[in-house]
C-alpha cells in the first residue's frame, strides 16, 4: 500500500484543526450551550457587568478574582509601568509614519524582550512581571506610536483614571465629563469580552512558542503577527469600513443585497467555533445601543441592525463581537487602524495567561503532519535529469 494511503488510513486529520482537541486550559470555556463563555468558572456576561476590565486581568492572570486590597495593588503596580524605556521612545520616534500600527506594536514588543535583562526568566513571577509590563505599556505604545505619526503630541495616563478611562484618553484626548465616562464604561465591557477565548489563532501561536520555553516577549510578538492576519484580527476595522461606506439606514438594505448577489464577504458575522451565534455579541449591542442614545447618534446602530436582520434572514448568519463593537469604536472617534491594536490591549492578558500556564506545566509542541507528496522516487544523477 503506498505510504500516503497508511497516513490517510492511520492518521485522522482535520483542516485547520478544527474540532482538534490540542491541549489542555483552565483559563476559558467556550460553549454554545447554556455554559456560555467562561473565564475560570466565571460567566462572561457576569464580569463584562459587574467587574472592571482590572479584576478580569487578575482573574486570568492570579487565578482568582482579587479583594479590594489586591485590586488596589493591582493597580498600583500597573501604574509603576506606565513609563516607557528612552529605547523604546527612540524607536517609537523613527517610525516611518506610514508603517502599519500592528507592525509597530510588534516590534516594539520585541524591543521589549531585547533590553529587558531578566527576558529569559520564564519562572512564574518572572513570567507575571512581564505580564504587568506588557499590560501597563501596550496601549502607550501604540497611543504614542500613532500620536506621533500623526505629528501631535503625546498624553500622559491619568492617576485619577482606570485601565478603559485611561486607553481612551490616550487614543482620543477625551476625558472629564459624562460622555466620556459613557464612553469608558462601554470601553471596559468591550476589553473585557475581547480579554480571551481558548485556543484562537493568535493564543494557539503564542502558546507554541511558550512551548520551547523562550522568553515570554518572543511568544507575544508571535500573538501579535498572528493577529495582524485579516483571517483574525481587524474585522471590526472593516465592519466600521462597511458602516462608513453605507452611510444611513436608508441605505444599507440596498447595499447588503447588492453585496450579498455579488458575493462579496459581510464582515462581523459567523464565527469559527460559534456557529449559532456569539453571545458576547448581545452583551457589546447592549452598551453599542445605550452609548448611542447618550451620543445622541444612533446612525452607526441603525444601519447595523438593518444588516444583522438581514443577514440572519438570507444568510442565517448571527453577528460576531466584532459587528456591535465598531459600533461603539465609531462612536468613541477611536481611529479606525486601531482598532485590532485595542484588541491586543485586551487579549494580552489572555495570551500571557496562557504563555503562565503552558510553561508551568510544559510539553513541547509538536504535531505531525499528514504527508501528501510521492511515495518513492529514485535519485536521478544531475547530468541525467530532463
Amino acid at each position: 500500500m503506498p505510504m500516503v494511503e497508511m497516513a490517510k488510513q492511520t492518521q485522522p486529520y482535520s483542516p485547520g484543526l478544527d474540532g482538534v482537541l490540542a491541549g489542555e486550559t483552565a483559563l476559558c470555556h467556550v460553549d454554545e450551550g447554556e455554559g456560555g463563555l467562561r473565564y475560570r468558572g466565571y460567566a462572561v456576561s457576569d464580569l463584562a457587568e459587574k467587574a472592571t476590565f482590572e479584576e478580569v486581568a487578575s482573574l486570568l492572570l492570579f487565578g482568582k478574582l482579587p479583594t479590594r486590597k489586591e485590586l488596589k495593588d493591582f493597580a498600583t503596580q500597573l501604574a509603576t509601568q506606565f513609563v516607557l524605556s528612552p529605547s523604546v521612545e527612540a524607536f517609537l520616534g523613527s517610525v516611518p509614519a506610514a508603517a502599519h500600527p500592528m507592525d509597530v506594536l510588534r516590534t516594539a514588543v520585541s524591543l521589549l524582550g531585547m533590553i529587558d535583562a531578566e527576558a529569559s526568566d520564564h519562572s512564574h513571577k518572572g513570567n507575571l512581571r512581564i505580564s504587568f509590563q506588557l499590560l501597563a505599556q501596550i496601549p502607550l505604545i501604540i497611543a504614542t506610536a500613532h500620536r506621533l505619526a500623526k505629528g501631535k503630541p503625546r498624553l500622559e495616563p491619568q492617576p485619577d483614571l482606570g485601565f478603559a478611562g485611561n486607553l481612551l484618553f490616550l487614543l482620543t484626548g477625551r476625558r472629564g465629563d459624562e460622555t466620556a465616562a459613557a464612553m469608558a464604561r462601554v470601553l471596559d465591557v468591550s476589553l473585557t469580552l475581547y480579554a480571551e477565548h481558548e485556543f484562537n489563532a493568535s493564543t494557539f501561536s503564542a502558546r507554541v512558542t511558550a512551548s520551547t520555553m523562550t522568553d515570554l516577549y518572543s511568544a507575544v510578538t508571535s500573538a501579535i503577527g498572528t493577529l495582524k492576519g485579516p483571517l483574525h484580527g481587524g474585522a471590526n476595522e472593516a465592519v466600521a469600513e462597511m458602516f462608513l461606506a453605507i452611510q444611513s439606514r436608508d441605505r444599507a438594505e440596498k447595499w447588503v443585497r447588492e453585496a450579498l448577489a455579488d458575493k462579496r464577504r459581510i464582515m462581523g458575522f459567523g464565527h469559527r467555533v460559534l456557529k449559532q451565534g456569539d453571545a458576547r455579541s448581545a452583551i457589546i449591542q447592549q452598551h453599542a445601543e445605550t452609548l448611542s442614545r447618550i451620543c445622541n447618534d444612533r446612525r452607526w446602530f441603525d444601519i447595523a441592525t438593518v444588516i444583522d436582520r438581514l443577514m440572519q434572514q438570507e444568510k442565517g448568519l448571527f453577528p460576531n463581537l466584532d459587528f456591535y463593537t465598531a459600533v461603539a469604536y465609531l462612536l468613541m472617534d477611536i481611529p479606525r487602524e486601531l482598532y485590532t491594536p485595542v484588541f491586543v490591549c485586551s487579549r494580552i492578558t489572555g495570551w500571557c495567561a496562557h504563555v503562565i500556564e503552558q510553561q508551568d506545566h510544559n510539553r513541547l509542541i509538536r504535531p505531525r503532519a499528514l504527508y501528501t507528496g510521492p511515495a518513492s522516487e529514485a535519485y536521478v544523477e544531475l547530468d541525467r535529469r530532463t
